[in-house]
This record gives structure tokens, C-alpha cells and sequence, in this order.
């Protein structure tokens, strides 16, 4: 008996150092999914990320409504937002690409540059009438200009490389007419932004602009919207339609913070529909809405920068 005993006593003892450390792995298994649960439920609350904007107006103005709208996300989501208006256009592809700007509103074109340089996820697009524009040339009405073929030997603004509407479009119009820029231009000036060549228009020192249009008839321009009359110009030119500017999110970033991604997302599409502080949010972003968008729907963009290159390929060559 007392050998039988001593026998189990042997047994049971050598058993319970694989039960203490089973146990002791089960509860340092159950701590770690718990820590990581409770740091997923409070990302969004403790994170900060950079919004970028691009130069398309003021930058003062712009800065000061981009941290207006900060705040307003942050008191919705709970997301501490930085914000940071780029200097150009390049410049706010630059610093996505060095990882500095997280989220940014684009251009259309800008965010098809940004590509080459960036994997980028397109969450939302700004919409103003509907969701797209145009592309308009606009002279003063009178002068003797009447189509864009009149343009050669004259003084045109663009304003910036980057951009669909005062660049791409109507630069690759005008190839196709077999008007060159560069030589066949008088003047060529990258104004940076659409206000600014509405501004030079006004004042005389160039005789058109390309700029960018809620409707084909250049009636909602951005020559109107800066307290333009309509009847002091014309339209020698508009585009087909262009997709609206996206709201991008870098891929690296939604990778590792998908939650706090679609937190911001939504937070904004929220409280643009909101009855209290919609009316706000649409001033600060200056649209009527915002919508949901995806990569395909920026493809005649990509065709029209696609066309820009082989002509300048094509030109290199010659």
C-alpha cells in the first residue's frame, strides 16, 4: 500500500510543473489579446495624423480652415489632426512620399503623379455640383479672342504642372491643336494657384487663364467665384469632365491603422450631413459634399498624363 501510494504521489508530482507552465502560457496569451484589443479600441483616440492640403487658393486662408476643420475632427473621432498646407503641388507629393503627410487632399493629376511615387488608397472625393468638373480657357471678353487657336503669340497662366484642370487638360488640348508652349506662346506663367490667375487675368498681365469649372459653360469658374462678373469674359475652350479631388490615405499608414482610418473617414462624411456643423464643414472644405471614391474612376486622368507623355517623348525626339 504505502508503494502504491509513494508510486501515484510520483506521478502527480512530476505532472504539475507541465500544469503550472501550460497555465502560466494560457494567461500570458489571454493578457496580450486583451492589451491588444484595448489599444485597437483607443487608436482613435490617441493617434495624431497630418492632413495635407494643396495650394489651390490662399494658403493663408487655407491654413487657417484646414485647422479649423482639425478641430472640428477631433471633437467628432477623436483623432488629433496636424495639418499642412503644401507650398506647390510637387511639394505635398513630396512630403506624403517622405511619410510626413498621412492623409491629403489631392488634385486629380496630382494624385496620379503621386502614384509614381507612393502607394496611395483613395477613400473620398470632394463633390461641388456633381461629382466632377471642368476645365476652362478664359479671355477677357473683350478681346479679340474667340477660340483657342487664337491663343499663339499671346500671354497664358497656368497654374501648376500638377494640376488637371489649369494644366493637363487644356495643355494637352492645345498639343492637339499644334500649339506648343513653349514656343508658341509669348508669355507662359504657373500662377501656383487658381485664385492667382484669376487675379492676373483681372489685372491685365496675361490674356488668358486655364482654371477649373463647376460646369462646361465656365458659368460657376474660379474666375466667378472670385467676385468675377461673368460677362467680362469668355470661353474659348472647356474640357470633357474631370474627376473631383480624392481624399487619400497613404496605404502604409491604412495598413497598420485601417480602424482609425475609417474613423476619420466617416467622421467626415458625418458631420458634413450633420444639421449643426454640415454648414460649417462644407465652408471650410469649400464643397457641397463629399462622397466615396475609388482608385478606377481617376483612369481618364491617368490616360490624359499617359497622352502628355508620349507628346513629350515624341517632341524630345524631333
Amino acid at each position: 500500500m504505502v508503494g502504491v501510494s509513494m508510486r501515484k504521489l510520483s506521478a502527480f508530482s512530476g505532472f504539475q510543473p507541465y500544469v503550472f507552465f501550460t497555465s502560466l502560457f494560457f494567461a500570458f496569451l489571454f493578457s496580450l489579446i486583451w492589451i491588444t484589443k484595448t489599444q485597437a479600441q483607443t487608436t482613435s483616440r490617441e493617434a495624431s495624423v497630418t492632413l495635407g492640403f494643396i495650394p489651390g487658393e490662399g494658403a493663408a486662408d487655407l491654413r487657417q480652415r484646414g485647422e479649423e476643420l482639425a478641430k472640428l475632427i477631433e471633437k467628432r473621432t477623436g483623432v488629433k489632426v496636424q495639418t499642412y498646407v503644401g507650398t506647390s503641388y510637387g511639394d505635398l507629393i513630396q512630403k506624403t512620399a517622405e511619410k510626413k503627410v498621412d492623409f491629403a487632399f489631392l488634385s486629380a493629376l496630382s494624385y496620379v503623379e503621386a502614384e509614381s511615387r507612393v502607394s496611395l488608397k483613395v477613400l473620398l472625393k470632394k463633390v461641388w455640383d456633381q461629382g466632377f468638373y471642368y476645365s476652362v480657357l478664359l479671355v477677357k471678353a473683350n478681346s479679340g479672342i474667340r477660340s483657342a487657336g487664337d491663343l499663339k503669340g499671346k500671354r497664358i497662366a497656368f497654374v501648376d504642372e500638377k494640376s488637371a484642370s489649369g494644366y493637363l487638360y487644356p495643355r494637352v488640348m492645345l498639343k492637339r491643336l499644334g500649339i506648343d508652349p513653349a514656343k508658341d506662346f509669348k508669355q507662359v506663367v504657373y500662377s501656383g494657384s487658381h485664385d492667382h490667375s484669376v487675379h492676373l487675368l483681372k489685372i491685365g498681365s496675361v490674356d488668358a487663364i486655364a482654371v477649373f469649372s463647376n460646369d462646361a459653360k465656365g458659368k460657376d469658374s474660379a474666375w466667378t467665384q472670385h467676385k468675377g462678373p461673368f460677362r467680362d469674359v469668355r470661353v474659348v475652350w472647356s474640357s470633357a469632365a474631370i474627376p473631383n479631388d480624392p481624399l487619400c490615405v497613404r496605404s502604409d499608414f491604412y495598413d497598420r491603422n485601417p480602424k482609425l482610418t475609417h474613423d476619420l473617414m466617416f467622421g467626415l462624411i458625418e458631420m458634413n450631413e450633420d444639421p449643426v456643423v454640415g454648414a460649417e464643414v462644407k465652408r471650410l472644405l469649400g464643397v457641397k459634399s463629399l462622397m466615396t471614391a475609388t482608385s478606377s474612376q481617376y483612369e481618364p486622368v491617368r490616360e490624359m498624363s499617359r497622352e502628355m507623355s508620349r507628346a513629350s517623348s515624341e517632341q524630345e525626339k524631333k
